[in-house]
């Protein structure tokens, strides 16, 4: 892993991690962010907002893009404590630590470890939420990557079976008040959820599911970006039950996994670890048959 100190979008105090496949960029300026991972010399598969770009300070929360990290459940103001000031960021050798401060608003403090493989195109991410209120907080760890915009969102659900042998469900669907199961952006096959990001639509949409099977993916042309996690059966999860969730409009679509709920006591912390991963030279996906023969097999690789 090389460690280098640059410039990117405007903010001077950025760290681009590689190996020989691929690059991270994260900034200590705000955050903690990771702002763009991508295969060398390949555009960023992570989505940018240029009017946000270099800006710093600040009350009002900005997208930025990249990845994020916030705590569940969703809330307003309380979750969006806007990330606009600088963190801490740390070399630890063989990971990147980058620390928020506390939040004044909520007491929780941030922090994301990074870890870039040797000699794969992978990295992981491990998120942390520490309390430092005097009373414990009931929260959960929620990871947020905006993707390049263009692409399409893949869901896998629970292995399929017959029905004398599977009486008892194996996954549940989460909806919004704004959700619309008869929005075309939304493709269900039999193994996989697909949710094609379009710059023409006019309506946000969100689904979110109990995934079991530990990974979520983005197809856009060619490339496959995947992330996988440790989903933690019998846990209660936010959301109605949701490790998984994914949220699009006409300008962002975003893979969120979430971890469980958990009653943090003051002092303590709990974390939700990532692995990510890209592949190139893929077919392009048209359909979630594609999913079964062209990606499973790749995305089982990364188990």
């Amino acid at each position: 892993m090389v460690l280098s100190k640059v410039s990117y979008g405007g903010w001077l105090n950025c760290y681009r991690l590689a190996n020989d496949q691929v690059e991270l960029i994260l900034t200590s300026d705000v955050g903690p962010r990771v702002l763009h991972f991508a295969f060398l010399s390949q555009e960023n598969q992570l989505q940018e907002y240029p009017t946000d770009l270099g800006k710093t300070d600040g009350e009002d929360w900005r997208p930025y893009g990249g990845h994020r990290f916030w705590h569940a459940p969703e809330a307003q103001p309380r979750t969006y404590f806007p990330d606009n000031f600088p963190v801490v960021i740390e070399d630890h050798g063989d990971f990147i630590r980058l620390v928020q401060p506390i939040e004044t608003t909520t007491g929780i403090q941030k922090e994301i470890d990074i870890h870039l493989t040797a000699s794969q195109a992978g990295v992981t991410l491990t998120h942390r939420l520490r309390n430092a209120n005097l009373w414990p907080v009931e929260m959960a760890p929620w990871a947020l990557t905006l993707m390049r915009l263009g692409g399409t969102a893949i869901i896998p659900l629970s292995p399929r079976g017959a029905h004398e042998a599977n009486l008892l469900p194996t996954d549940t669907l989460t909806l919004w008040a704004y959700t619309n199961l008869s929005d075309p952006r939304l493709d269900w096959g039999e193994q996989v959820i697909l949710v094609h990001q379009d710059a023409q639509a006019t309506t946000p949409q969100k689904i979110g599911v109990l995934n079991k099977v530990g990974w979520l993916a983005y197809q856009r042309g060619k490339t496959l970006f995947v992330k996988r996690f440790d989903y933690q059966p019998g846990a209660r999860y936010p959301d109605l039950g949701c490790s998984v969730e994914v949220f699009t409009r006409w300008d962002m679509i975003e893979l969120e996994t979430l971890g469980p709920l958990a009653h943090v006591a003051p002092g303590e912390a709990v974390e939700h670890i990532e692995r990510w991963y890209l592949f190139d030279g893929l077919p392009f996906l048209e359909s979630p048959l594609q999913v079964g023969r062209d990606l499973l097999p790749l995305i089982e690789t990364t188990r």
